[in-house]
């Protein structure tokens, strides 16, 4: 399981308005963390290229540097000045702006895999105890909820969060051991961990999940050093 840091506190490093034709632009929202965001837009009226660059190049002076939750807040007295002369791009963008600068859906934040792995094991071979595992991987927002608790967990040693069982306070997860950890995008904080049988292996699974977050938080720090 990996989920990816909340989008909602990046901090914004530029937004790019892309003319599509004379009535669509696509918005280009990039984190300093390297985390992109698209979204298309529809304008009432055409506007010429010039003017987009125009808008363009005050959003990232007004804009840049804050994080997406504040510009949502501050965004309609920010942009006051253009908004009063009515101008079709900013009052898009007022307009937009929830959809321009929220978060990504909660269960798109979350990529399971290996759920074939944990059917196989021989706990979970009765057809009750197969559809409990389709049924959790199907609601992410259980697993979503159970790492975002972990985050600030009493039980992390060295970063590594270990959950066994009825320790989640989740009952479709009480057959279930989770062991995770933080992995770094800059500033923001995601999580990976593997979830498995109680009498899972700790002590190698504990090793794998450590690597793992360690080379994805140092792959990071490269490809952003790259970009």
């Amino acid at each position: 399981c990996v989920l990816y840091p909340n989008f909602d506190s990046g901090l914004l490093e530029k937004i790019q308005l892309i003319q599509l034709s004379t009535t669509r632009i696509l918005v280009v929202i990039t984190i300093q963390n390297g985390l992109v965001k698209t979204i298309t837009l529809e304008m009432s009226a055409e506007v010429k290229e010039e003017r987009l660059h125009f808008v363009q190049s005050i959003l990232n002076e007004r804009l840049n540097g804050l994080k997406l939750s504040e510009i949502r807040a501050t965004l309609k007295e920010r942009l006051k000045d253009l908004s009063e002369a009515n101008d079709t791009i900013v009052t898009l963008f007022l307009n937009s702006q929830d959809k321009i600068f929220k978060d990504i859906k909660s269960e798109d934040r979350l990529v399971l895999a290996g759920t074939k792995n944990l059917i196989k094991q021989p706990e979970f071979d009765k057809a009750d105890k197969i559809q409990n595992i389709v049924e959790l991987m199907e609601d992410k927002d259980i697993i979503i909820h159970l790492f975002e608790d972990t985050m600030n967990s009493s039980k992390m040693n060295e970063n590594i969060s270990i959950t066994i069982g009825s320790e989640s306070k989740i009952d479709r997860l009480e057959d279930y051991s989770l062991i995770s950890k933080e992995y770094r995008m800059g500033d923001l904080v995601g999580m990976l961990g593997i979830i498995g049988p109680k009498r899972m292996d700790y002590q190698k699974i504990i090793a794998i999940v450590d690597y793992v977050s360690k080379t994805l938080s140092n792959y990071v720090k490269i490809w952003r050093r790259n970009i």
